[in-house]
């Protein structure tokens, strides 16, 4: 199945994780973090910096496959127009490196990686380390996060 990278979009925050799908869908990690922009910088700069650093990560791990998390809902519709622009410099950037991408929502995710769709965050940090086989569950929570929509379109994909 080849490189998953797996994206948790925003904008202040964008977590990212990259896994390896080997033989009979062993999955190891490959790399893991977040891309971070200052809160008082204007938004088009916060997203030129996400599309230069999220286009540094693809051309250095080269992955095949691009899982996104969904925007599912928000209370603050602020934020959720904020997280749309990040997802759609996220989305424009997998076209543009002819990734295979493919969309989870955050219930999908759960569901896959824990088989509880209604899973807290601890519970899917905890299977995330447990299937990479780490020791320590990945810092910061949104590097964790992205790692679980990757792994999430891992067993979707070795399923179809």
């Amino acid at each position: 199945m080849g490189r998953i990278l797996g994206i948790d979009p925003g904008t202040g925050i964008l977590g990212f994780g990259v896994i390896d799908v080997g033989p009979a869908g062993k999955i190891s990690l490959v790399d893991a973090g977040v891309i971070r922009t200052p809160v008082h910088e204007n938004d088009a700069v916060r997203l030129l910096t996400i599309y230069d650093e999220l286009e540094s990560i693809i051309k250095e791990l080269k992955p095949s496959v691009m899982s996104v998390e969904k925007l599912f809902f928000a209370r603050n519709v602020t934020t959720a127009m904020t997280v749309s622009q990040a997802r759609g410099v996220v989305l424009l950037l997998g076209m543009q490196n002819n990734l295979n991408i493919h969309e989870f929502t955050p219930m999908q995710i759960k569901q896959a990686v824990t088989g509880y769709g209604k899973a807290d965050k601890k519970q899917i940090q905890e299977m995330v380390r447990t299937l990479l086989q780490l020791k320590e569950i990945p810092q910061p929570d949104d590097a964790a996060d992205a790692l679980a929509a990757a792994i999430c379109c891992s067993m979707t994909l070795r399923t179809k």
